[in-house]
């Protein structure tokens, strides 16, 4: 064994960005005013940085005259279009914190996140696949129904005043999109550049809400220095130039939507590509060939999706250079297929989470391959991180397996009023504990070996169980109920639900996934069902979960994935 021990520092002979959001975005479309900032395929729109500033601008000044103030929270909830990138900026410019809610959550996820944060504002997409918004947001705020545009009243949400439609409602007391913008008309150039100037880089500007271990999610609050950095140095990694063109499939509810893609284009002076609302792999594709991308971003099942397509060999991909896998891990063969196959010599893999900003490793362009399929990366500038043996805390030494823990610009101010969360996530030295078990090489290059929690990941969403646990507990037919991860080709992981029904009860496996829909996000809808007796437990009563987990994979003759 190593005397080394298992702690990096991201050295850089770049400085860290000591501006706002808005400052940066000011620069940046002063300079590259000429340049194209954003392609939103699916809707035909264009935007150079100068047009961009201009739409920016006229939002930033209707949510000013709106009564939106500095430290107000604003949600968005939508999947990838224009107005969402828009909102993301003029929310920053105006000093308002944008809560970013994830387009695959029903009402009983909304009420809490609205209430949670205190939004005073909310943008929204009318509709998008089966998730029909206007009328969620009317289940859980009928008043909005007979209120004023602007001087929403709820009994439940104290603090919403304001519900925009990213295109038209007509739900009485919901803004339209064109008639709120015109709001702005009130409020001068002047009066947006004191609002943008009056913020600070350690500001809030970003909420977003990560599955929690107690139950609801948390939300991670981050800074204008949190991600602002941390989407430069990402695209510094990737060596982004103005002249790179970036493809982005992701979510941008997501770090890796909002931060990786649109904050590095942004840093850069790069042009944001989005392909669809949603994931299609062949608009992916599509748009990569016609828009003569040079980035890709994906989770490793996109990447999968995209050359499982039959037509794959009939798209022009030989502009790709470089790009990001992250999410999950990357199966080896896979990655091979990008870089051969898809023309990406450059993608990197990237690891972090979002308290983190979300990324604390990332592979490099030089990088061995065997190193890009085998680990996560090494440091990212400006980070440190160490991994520890849990129980003393010391570091390990290298090549010894204990829990990641990151510290420096990038770590939260930690999660939205939930001051005992943080405690429990960030030490008193400001290291953020990861809860996954990881092991460093000598070169620096660290491997995530798994999960102390027992959190699932599928297809790059986090689950965490206990959140599926206590919805499927208000089951008025459900006893208890345990929920695990089992290996899945497609995903990395599925969710199995062991249930035990009350004595005389005999709900079925169709019941309980129809008691899911509609409710909770449908990745968080077990695959699996299995009705037991009892569970495995330790002598002490604490259910074992492992052991659920090796009788379910048997089972359902299910195999173990291999993975980089």
């Amino acid at each position: 064994m190593s005397n080394k021990l298992s702690y990096a520092s991201g050295a850089s002979d770049r400085p860290l960005l000591g501006n706002t959001i808005g400052q940066v975005f000011n620069n940046i479309s002063n300079k590259f005013s000429d340049r194209e900032a954003l392609i939103s395929v699916h809707q035909n729109i264009r935007f150079t940085y100068a047009e961009l500033a201009i739409k920016v601008n006229e939002l930033a000044k209707a949510l000013i005259s709106a009564g939106l103030k500095k430290g107000d929270r604003i949600g968005i909830w939508s999947s990838n279009n224009a107005e969402w990138l828009l909102t993301q900026y003029a929310a920053a410019k105006a000093g308002v914190i944008l809560v970013t809610i994830n387009p695959a959550y029903r009402s009983h996820e909304l009420e809490y996140v609205l209430g949670q944060s205190g939004c005073k504002g909310l943008v929204f997409q009318n509709q998008f696949k089966t998730s029909d918004y206007e009328s969620m947001i009317c289940e859980i705020m009928p008043e909005i129904k007979d209120a004023i545009q602007g001087q929403i009243q709820s009994s439940k949400f104290k603090n919403l005043t304001t519900i925009i439609s990213m295109t038209s409602s007509k739900i009485k007391g919901i803004y339209n999109w064109k008639d709120f913008i015109t709001l702005g008309k009130e409020i001068n150039d002047k009066k947006l550049q004191d609002r943008t100037d009056n913020q600070d880089i350690d500001d809030a500007i970003n909420i977003q809400y990560t599955s929690g271990t107690t139950g609801f999610p948390k939300g991670a609050t981050l800074s204008h220095h949190n991600i602002l950095n941390n989407g430069y140095f990402t695209g510094v990694t990737m060596n982004f130039t103005e002249k790179d063109r970036l493809v982005v499939p992701v979510p941008l509810y997501h770090c890796f939507g909002m931060v990786l893609a649109n904050l590095a284009c942004l840093t850069h002076g790069a042009c944001a590509i989005y392909p669809s609302e949603g994931f299609e792999p062949d608009a992916a594709l599509k748009a990569v060939q016609d828009e003569q991308a040079s980035a890709l971003y994906g989770v490793p099942t996109m990447f999968i999706a995209e050359l499982a397509l039959p037509n794959f060999e009939e798209y022009n991909l030989k502009t790709l250079r470089t790009g990001l896998m992250a999410g999950s891990p990357c199966p080896i063969e896979t990655m091979k297929q990008v870089v051969e196959l898809m023309h990406m010599k450059d993608v990197e893999i990237a690891y972090g989470m979002t308290e983190t900003s979300p990324v604390s490793f990332q592979t490099k362009i030089d990088s061995p391959m065997e190193k890009r399929v085998s680990t996560v990366g090494s440091v990212h500038p400006h980070v440190q991180v160490k991994i520890i043996d849990s129980e003393s805390g010391k570091t390990c030494p290298i090549g010894e397996t204990g829990e990641l823990c990151t510290r420096g610009y990038s770590v939260m101010l930690g999660y939205w009023e939930n001051p005992e969360g943080t405690a429990n996530a960030i030490d008193s030295n400001g290291w953020m504990h990861t809860g996954d078990s990881a092991v460093m090489d000598e070169d620096g290059y660290v491997n995530i070996v798994g999960r102390i929690k027992d959190m699932i990941v599928r297809g790059g969403e986090n689950v965490y169980p206990v959140e599926i646990e206590d919805y499927l507990m208000t089951h008025q037919d459900i006893e208890a109920v345990q929920v695990t991860g089992v290996p899945d080709p497609k995903y990395g992981e599925e969710i199995i639900a062991w249930i035990s029904l009350k004595e005389g009860k005999n709900t079925s496996e169709e019941d309980i996934k129809e008691f899911c829909k509609g409710k909770i996000a449908h990745y968080k809808v077990p695959r699996y069902i299995r009705f037991v007796d009892d569970f495995p437990m330790t002598v002490t009563g604490k259910v074992q979960k492992y052991k659920m987990r090796e009788i379910s994979i048997e089972e359902l003759g299910l195999k173990e994935q291999k993975t980089a």
